[in-house]
């Protein structure tokens, strides 16, 4: 066995059973907050909203008094007001303005929802914390016991934006955050690191494809990391090119898959035809404001929140009294310390970070399945749910009646999104499924509206009174990317939209009338 792979896994299994220490969640995130406000009370906001007095506050506070004066100094923010108000001059260059120091990074970030991109500042501690999260999720292996040590000699094939960034000024640049970091991988990962900085430098996603392709041979992929839907496609060109049976036949120790950005449920049946025998699945809950939670321990039922890295959480339920039926939310919510939650509620998330954001709607929804060990599942963003009628229909639910009748039908489905129409008076919904498959789009609206009654009340209710069908249209999966590559947005950490709401809808409905459909 490999010295290297050996002393890896001793140091990986000795840091395991360190962490599995049992860790008071409130305490730590009450220290974590204490030193954001701390670093950050002489910025120009943090004198605004009184920085110095809240740390005062906390210097006897074991309870939640100190977060009490925290939420009634400052206010909850989006990403409109907090970059209007503030952000705008750390991208013009202004120091000092929610984090000391100059901003070197801003990450370019859509969401799935919004046409035109956002500039989230990435410091320095935030570079910092992003490859201390992904060092730490590395560690966690070791508490997959069958791994072979060799294992931690592999490759590491990480898909993501390029690494070429544009440049705002001098010394500054904007780009994908997965190219940020790939940028900032530290000097003893770059022999591991794939595709290497040369490819990963391509801004052009299907001379990328090529080059992963042209390359892979040369390569020992151990593990992989990166959105489901680009991963899958770069196994298939692979296993195409090469005329292999499956991923193995080139790759034979790839174990493990770290992934994120969707949920993976309704990839896997298609991803694991790719496979000679299963993978370890990691999910990844890592977003451009911040390495957020991942998968720490063998069949977790959701992902590890991250306390103790530069980021503060609060928690506001996801309900009628915090956010309107356009899931934008009101302006004084109920916020919450991880202490106050409850597991089975849904949350939206605010965050406070060593990157400058403060009370921060990051907009996506969580809900805690396991509080004894802080994990966490995400279930959709506060923008990304359809209820034209009281429906409330989550991004959770569509995945999962996605995943029952794909298996049901025996059917690959890539990529699928729904958006919300008029009927006469009354309202449907309109889905889009991508697959390649041949099936028959009635029995597919069959079986998604029965799954939805099921896993819904609210659905069940609604399809009886004002939802009054459910429309099915079935496209070949280019289709889908297509539309993608002509908003830009093709390959990299981007993913298509679950729900089409307001111009999205007729900017895909515009797209669709000069593209051919297989069945609807």
């Amino acid at each position: 066995m490999a010295l290297l792979g050996n002393l890896l896994k001793g140091g990986i299994t000795l840091t395991t059973r360190i962490q599995s220490k049992k860790v008071n969640f409130a305490k730590v995130q009450r220290k974590t907050l204490s030193k954001l406000l701390a670093k950050a009370r002489y910025t120009q906001f943090g004198e605004q909203y009184n920085f110095e007095d809240i740390l005062n506050s906390a210097v006897f506070d074991e309870g939640n008094t100190f977060y009490e004066k925290y939420k009634q100094y400052v206010p909850v923010h989006n990403y409109e007001k907090i970059y209007r108000e503030w952000w705008h001059k750390a991208r013009a260059g202004e120091k000092n303005v929610t984090w000391p120091g100059k901003v070197k990074y801003f990450a370019l970030s859509s969401g799935t929802s919004e046409a035109a991109s956002k500039y989230i500042p990435v410091t320095k501690a935030m570079t910092k914390s992003f490859r201390n999260t992904s060092i730490r999720q590395i560690l966690s292996l070791g508490r997959y016991e069958d791994l072979p040590s060799d294992l931690y000699e592999k490759n590491f094939l990480m898909i993501g934006g390029s690494i070429d960034l544009t440049a705002i000024d001098e010394g500054r640049f904007e780009g994908d955050v997965s190219g940020i970091n790939a940028k900032n991988i530290p000097f003893w990962f770059e022999p591991y690191y794939k595709p290497g900085r040369e490819i990963a430098r391509e801004r052009d996603w299907s001379r990328k494809l090529e080059k992963i392709v042209e390359e892979a041979p040369n390569w020992d992929i151990g593990f992989m990391a990166g959105v489901p839907a680009w991963l899958q496609i770069i196994m298939e060109k692979i296993i195409e090119r090469y005329q292999l049976d499956n991923i193995h036949d080139i790759w034979p120790n790839l174990t493990v898959f770290g992934h994120g950005g969707v949920s993976f449920e309704p990839y896997r049946a298609g991803f694991e035809k790719l496979l000679a025998h299963p993978l370890i699945y990691i999910d990844t809950y890592l977003a451009s404001e911040g390495f957020i939670a991942f998968q720490n321990r063998p069949n977790a039922d959701g992902m590890k929140l991250v306390l103790d890295n530069g980021i503060f959480y609060e928690f506001i339920p996801f309900n009628s009294q915090n956010f309107n039926e356009d899931g934008e939310m009101v302006e004084n919510p109920q916020t919450l310390m991880i202490d106050e939650v409850e597991e089975g509620v849904e949350y939206a998330l605010l965050i406070s970070t060593c990157s400058g954001a403060w009370r921060y709607l990051i907009g996506d929804t969580i809900r805690f399945v396991n509080k004894k060990y802080g994990e966490i599942v995400v279930t959709g963003r506060t923008k990304h749910y359809l209820s034209l009628c009281g429906e409330h229909l989550t991004v959770e639910n569509m995945n999962k009646a996605i995943e029952l009748t794909a298996e049901e039908l025996g059917i690959t489905v890539k990529e699928f999104t729904v958006a919300g129409v008029r009927l006469d008076s009354l309202f449907a919904h309109h889905w889009y499924i991508g697959t390649n498959d041949q099936v028959d789009a009635q029995l597919v609206k069959e079986k998604i509206d029965h799954h939805l009654k099921v896993l819904n009340d609210d659905y069940v209710v609604e399809r009886r009174h004002a939802l009054k069908d459910v429309f099915v249209t079935i496209l070949p999966t280019d289709t889908f990317y297509g539309w993608m590559a002509k908003r830009g947005k093709l390959g990299g950490q981007n993913k298509f939209p679950r729900v089409l709401k307001k111009n999205l809808i007729a900017d895909w409905q515009e797209y669709l009338e000069n593209q051919p459909l297989v069945q609807s």
